[in-house]
Formats: structure tokens, sequence, C-alpha cells
């Protein structure tokens, strides 16, 4: 019998589908044996009283990133991915933003460069497509798909950003023919433009007044939009972080009419509320993201979608912006909502908030946390061929969790690049304490073990539609689909 290089013993492992007492083998970065007595190890971890996750896999974050204003995140990919890694993840996907004017494989050259220099963690990246040319479209998206880049971001808002009806129709069609997902920021610009205008207009410029500048019409149209055109076309559509009962009921409907639609929430939906922003001086700023904070009875509303799955996905969508001149503050010191930059850190207590809000509180199931962690982000991106579960062959991607550890969250624990945590104080139970990522102990007992560059890029597969809503081949329902047909 082999050797193997790392025995987990005594532990409960749980995938999203079971759950059991196991040892585990690895070996030249594969689970090599799940069992009992299953070999010698050259070194051996305890896991009795422990539970045995797959690795988390974050599939939402900005790292790296200038935004279409020109402001950089806080986090590169050393300080974010160390900060995932000690928050329970093994892999993300952050994404690689193209701006007016610029060729997809430029940008991803660039961040093929920020990444693989510096990330503990595996990791891919959704392309964001603000520029869909003609180029873009017949050469340099299935150029990408052709590496591995199975995802890409489009916006219905921002102004930089924003990619209008038609063009939707030519990214989608894009999609489908090369098994691509297409995920959509998904609230109405116009709704926007029109509330920010009035309010600045009668003196209202202070942060609380971003929450009302996003109506939660502007995301239920808009949803209902981004799901009609990716039906017109038949092909998935993921809509991310979704804040509102109406966008999340629209989603629950494309999905109950057969429609190939995802769903995804965040975090600060679930434990932040719009009166966050209401602080003295600027310190709401801190607090503003798009779409914005609602309220505590919405934040019920989101819980209740999570729980019985309108919402697939779970992300933190870390957008690092620091409470000062080179982030939030970068347009003064007292800017309008309209001009502060958009987002929340996040990354690294994106699981321990689950587990210690829904697991512990009997929201949702370990088996439910695991699917939301890290199983249906390697399904839906392509992934579970190497990651998502506690499985022979796959990469021994792992995450050892004391279910009994408590902590009060304090920014001066965290491993982020950032200056702030908006969950400041929180009360959290049940915690990562070693992290393995194809079988090296990444994080382990609170110190970090590994080199910055360790990572690996992951080239993901199409997305598989086998058995999915909507798939209607060799022949189209007439009465739904019918773009399709002029591809």
């Amino acid at each position: 019998m082999r050797e193997l290089d790392l025995l987990i013993r005594g532990g409960r492992i749980v995938n999203a589908g079971d759950s059991f007492r196991s040892d585990i083998g690895i070996k030249d970065g594969e689970i090599a044996a799940i069992g009992t007595e299953i070999g010698p190890a050259r070194r051996i971890i305890e896991a009795d009283g422990r539970l045995v996750f797959p690795g988390g896999i974050e599939a939402h974050c900005h790292i790296d990133q200038e935004s279409s204003g020109g402001i950089m995140t806080a986090d590169d990919y050393y300080s974010g991915s160390v900060s995932a890694a000690f928050g329970g993840n093994t892999c993300f996907v952050p994404f690689a933003a193209q701006h007016r004017g610029q060729s997809l494989a430029d940008v991803l050259n660039t961040y093929h460069e920020r990444a693989a220099p510096k990330s503990v963690i595996d990791y891919s990246f959704h392309l964001i497509v603000s520029d869909p040319t003609e180029k873009v479209l017949n050469e340099e998206l299935p150029a990408a798909f052709a590496q591995g880049i199975t995802s890409f971001k489009i916006f219905m808002t921002y102004d930089k950003l924003i990619v209008d009806d038609s063009q939707m129709l030519d990214i989608l069609a894009v999609a489908r023919r090369h098994g691509a997902l297409t995920m959509v920021h998904a609230e109405n610009n116009a709704m926007i433009k029109w509330m920010s205008g009035r309010l600045e207009e009668r003196g209202y410029g202070e942060p609380r007044f971003h929450a009302p500048s996003h109506p939660r019409a502007a995301e239920s149209e808009a949803i209902n939009r981004a799901v009609e055109l990716a039906t017109f076309i038949d092909t998935p559509v993921l809509i991310v972080h979704v804040s509102t009962e109406e966008g999340a009921r629209r989603i629950a409907e494309a999905r109950y009419a057969g429609h190939k639609v995802f769903g995804e929430t965040c975090p600060q939906y679930m434990f932040l509320e719009a009166r966050d922003m209401d602080l003295p001086d600027v310190e709401g700023a801190k607090f503003c993201c798009s779409p914005p904070l609602r309220d505590k009875a919405t934040q019920q509303k989101i819980w209740r979608a999570l729980q019985n799955g309108t919402f697939q996905m779970y992300s933190s969508d870390h957008a690092p912006y620091r409470f000062d001149e080179t982030g939030k503050l970068s347009a003064g010191s007292k800017p309008s909502f309209t001009r502060v930059a958009n987002g929340l850190p996040g990354i690294e207590l994106r699981l321990p908030l689950l587990f210690s809000e829904g697991v512990n509180k009997g929201r949702i199931s370990l088996h439910h946390f695991v699917a939301l962690a890290a199983a249906n982000a390697a399904r839906i991106y392509g992934m579970d061929h190497r990651k998502g579960s506690i499985t022979e062959g796959k990469d021994a991607d792992i995450a050892i969790w004391d279910p009994q550890l408590t902590r009060v969250v304090s920014h001066a624990d965290l491993h982020d690049n950032m200056d702030y945590t908006p969950y400041e104080g929180m009360k959290l139970t049940g915690w990562p304490v070693t992290v393995i990522r194809r079988g090296q102990i990444v994080v382990h007992d609170g110190a970090l073990c590994v080199e910055r560059g360790s990572g690996e890029f992951i080239a993901r597969r199409p997305i598989d539609t086998t058995g999915m809503p909507g798939k209607l081949a060799p022949e189209l329902d007439p009465a739904r689909n019918f773009g399709a047909r002029l591809l």
C-alpha cells in the first residue's frame, strides 16, 4: 500500500447529498481514498468532532479590478485570495472586466498576469463584456471559451458598462452557440437615473438616499426583461445579486415555467439593512452597494428564496473599496451618493455568516450549506469534474470546520486589504480551521501555510443543459424560443 501525502482522520464528511464519518486519503493533489484503514500517510490531521466540507468556491468577487469610473478595488490577488482562504474557500472566480475599446484578449492577459504570481487558491475568471463589437462576438468570445472561460457578465445599468437589448441578444446568441453562461446585473438604468436626478435636484445627496435611487421596480423590471430575452434565444441566464422579493419571485416563476434561469443572492441582502446607510457625516457610504440594501422584512423574503431553491448561488460580491480617497471617497470627503464607489467587502465572512445564521439557526441543512458553499458553483460554472464535492479522484479541496468555535467579527482579525467590515461586532459560531487546496494545506490553526502564486488557473467546461428546463431539441416549441431558430 503506497504512502499517502495526507490523511484526514475521524471527521464527519458532508457533501451536498450525503454525510458520513470516514477518513480521507490524499495523494498527488487528489482524493485518493475515502474509508477506514486506508494506509499510512506522511502527515495526519485529526478531525474528530469537526465537519469536513468541500472547499468553498467563491463565484462572484471583484479582485484587482478597475471600476468603470477608474477606481481600483483594494484587494489584489494575494490579499483577496488569502482572505478567501481564511473564509474556507479553495477556489474563486473573480471578474476580468472589459471597458469600452478594450480587446478581450488584452483584458485576459492582464488578469492572468495579476492572478498567476499572487493567488494562493485556485482561480478562474468571468469576463465582463461592455463593448460587444463584431470582433468581440465572432472572434474574441469564442477564443475565451476555448481557454475554459465559459461565463461572462453583462450590465443593464451603468452608462459605461450598459448593453442595450439588441446587444444582449447578440451576446446571448454567442453564449448559446458555445455553451456559455450569461450572468446579468439586472437593474433598469432609466429608472435609476431618473430617481437619482430628482433626488439630487432636491438636495438629497446623503448616502442614505442611495437606496431610494434604486427602486425595487428597477430590479424586477430588468430581471423580467433579461429572462424574456434569454428565453427568446433559448439559452441559460444567471441573475446575480438579487435584493428584492419581487426579483426573487420573477426568477421562481421563470423556473416554474421551465425557463433556464438561475438566481444568486449575497450576504448583504440577508444581514444588512438600508438604515445602515443613515449614519452621521458620510459614514453611511461604507454601506453603499448596487443593488442597495433593503429592509428587515425583505431580508426574510430573501432567506425564504434561498431556502426554497430560488437562489442556487450565494456569493459575496466582494467589491472592496476603502473608506478613503482611493475608494469610497475618491470624489471628495463628502460626495453625493451618486459618486460613491459602490460595493462592500465580505469574501472572508461569506461562509461563516451562512453557517452561523443559516445552519446553526435551523434555516438550512448542512447539505444545503455545502450546495451553496461549493457544489452548486462547481456544477453551474463547469468545475464539477474537479471541484465541489469530496469524491475519490477529484481535487483534494477541503475545508475542516469547528462547528462550536465562536468569534466576534472584527476587521482587525480579517485578512483583506480593507479598513472596515460592514459586519463588525457580529457574533458567529462555526469557523473553518484548516483549509486544503489540491492536497496542500493553505490555512491551519490561524496561520497561512503556502506561498503566493501557488494557486492555479482552472479551465472550466461549457454549461451542461442536460435535463435543464427549456431544452426542446430537436424541435423548438413554436410558442417560445423563436429567436433560437434563426441562429
